[in-house]
């Protein structure tokens, strides 16, 4: 009878356990990443974006300045154009950059 108790309760136990943590930590593991990716790579886009658009916005208006008007209002506009294509851009790490 201990035995059988002994038995009954090891396998019933090791195949709740299993299951139920089987399922639970697959169903929990995939909406925490899915939530913590996609807060860490939104707010790395931000900052990455930010920060190198405020470099590049740096840069070139320093340049420009030293050059000529026409120069200034064309990277003004180049600048522009890549905000909106940054803004347009589908949540993918495709472009991140490899670490």
């Amino acid at each position: 009878m201990h035995a059988c108790m002994h038995a009954y309760i090891h396998t019933y136990i090791h195949t709740y356990i299993h299951t139920y943590i089987h399922a639970y930590m697959h169903t929990c593991i995939h909406a925490y990443m899915h939530t913590y990716m996609h807060t860490c790579i939104h707010a790395y886009m931000h900052t990455y974006m930010h920060t190198c658009i405020h470099a590049y916005m740096h840069a070139c208006m320093h340049t420009c300045i030293q050059t000529d008007m026409p120069c200034m209002h064309a990277c003004m506009q180049r600048l522009v154009l890549q905000q909106l294509l940054v803004l347009s851009m589908p949540m993918s790490t495709n472009w991140l950059p490899s670490a």
